[in-house]
């Protein structure tokens, strides 16, 4: 961890007709996501952030320690990251173990940043069985596990990834995202990951850094920009709030988990996980309903007490509500999408008692 435990970035300049005018800062540790259209300007910060693409308008720092400001510029060879492209570019000609060992080699020691092990990347990762294959023999989901472990032994503070899933089919995608959660509880090792899923984005991130055009417009804690209504976020088509839940017990007469979270309890179709474990899971505004006073009995096995805290409408007659569980509101945040009619008809407003209804089959990831 960097002293002051932020990732500074401010990059501005014109690349051909594309204008950059983008600044954030981060906290450096976990997952930061940059998020936005294609042709965004998500591939053009992260390159600046890696010294690829240089600006001369250009800042940026990892805690103290500043790889670029104005005419000073560390070149990317000297900067301690790791980079993970869309394509695995991996040594053709050597096994699995030669390209891992080939950034474990070359990596030198930076301060007192723990030594990332050989043995605990494989493992993480899962690659213990492929170690002697040639890349010309993996799949593309394990080709990016074996990129992802060659940049982190090559021992960096930062590690980058430009869309690491996007050439992958939704199989591999769901094979591989469980290896990337696994690196997100275990190493200390802050990321910048681009992406244009927002589902994924919404499994694997802490923090989230919304682009358009070449310009932040907005940027903070994941939850935070999630949970607020009149956020670009809350205008997608499939909005929605991540949780970390606690599993609390199986139910496998039925196939179902309970989770615990603070406000409430969820059934979600069976997930894998000790009793006590953590695991994220998505609620999509779309899947939540309101209700004054008891539900009646139905299909929807999640019914919570809840309170109104906010709302915007989305132009479209659509209304965004904001709501925190528990019968005094103050448990986790959730987003409701309703439409402008059932919105006057409740007749509920900040401050309302409801009862939040929530689909469980609606909770797995897609």
């Amino acid at each position: 961890m960097t002293r002051d435990g932020t990732i500074r970035a401010r990059f501005r300049g014109q690349l051909g007709v594309f204008a950059l005018d983008a600044a954030f800062a981060t906290p450096a540790r976990g997952f930061t996501a940059l998020f936005g259209p294609s042709g965004c300007g998500k591939t053009t910060v992260l390159r600046c952030a890696a010294g690829l693409t240089r600006l001369a308008d250009g800042y940026f720092s990892l805690g103290n320690d500043i790889w670029q400001d104005g005419a000073q510029f560390r070149p990317p060879y000297a900067r301690a990251l790791g980079y993970v492209f869309q394509e695995a570019s991996l040594f053709a000609h050597m096994s699995v173990r030669e390209n891992l060992l080939y950034g474990y080699r070359r990596a030198r020691p930076h301060g007192a940043q723990p030594h990332i092990k050989f043995d605990d990347v494989v493992g993480l990762l899962g690659v213990e069985t492929l170690l002697e294959r040639s890349p010309r023999r993996l799949s593309g989901g394990e080709r990016q596990r074996v990129a992802v472990g060659r940049a982190l032994l090559s021992q960096p503070k930062l590690l980058l990834m430009d869309e690491p899933l996007a050439a992958l089919d939704r199989l591999s995608k769901d094979d591989i995202l469980p290896y990337f959660e696994k690196l997100h509880a275990t190493l200390a090792v802050p990321v910048i990951y681009v992406s244009h899923d927002l589902a994924e984005v919404e499994r694997l991130a802490d923090h989230i850094v919304l682009l358009d055009r070449g310009r932040v417009i907005a940027a903070g804690p994941l939850r935070e920009v999630q949970c607020d209504p009149a956020s670009p976020l809350a205008r997608q088509p499939d909005a929605a709030v991540s949780l970390d839940a606690r599993v609390e017990a199986h139910d496998d007469a039925y196939g179902l988990t309970r989770l615990t979270v603070k406000g409430g309890t969820l059934l979600v179709p069976e997930l894998e996980g000790a009793i006590g474990s953590v695991r994220r899971i998505r609620v999509r505004a779309s899947d939540v309903s309101l209700a004054r006073g008891e539900a009646p009995t139905s299909s929807i096995l999640n019914s919570l007490a809840a309170r109104v805290l906010a709302s915007d409408s989305d132009g479209r007659r659509q209304v965004n509500v904001l709501i925190g569980l528990g019968a005094d509101g103050a448990g986790e945040r959730l987003l409701c999408r309703v439409t402008l009619k059932s919105w006057e008809r409740l007749g509920i407003g900040p401050g309302s008692p409801v009862q939040a209804q929530i689909k469980s089959v609606a909770l797995a990831w897609d």
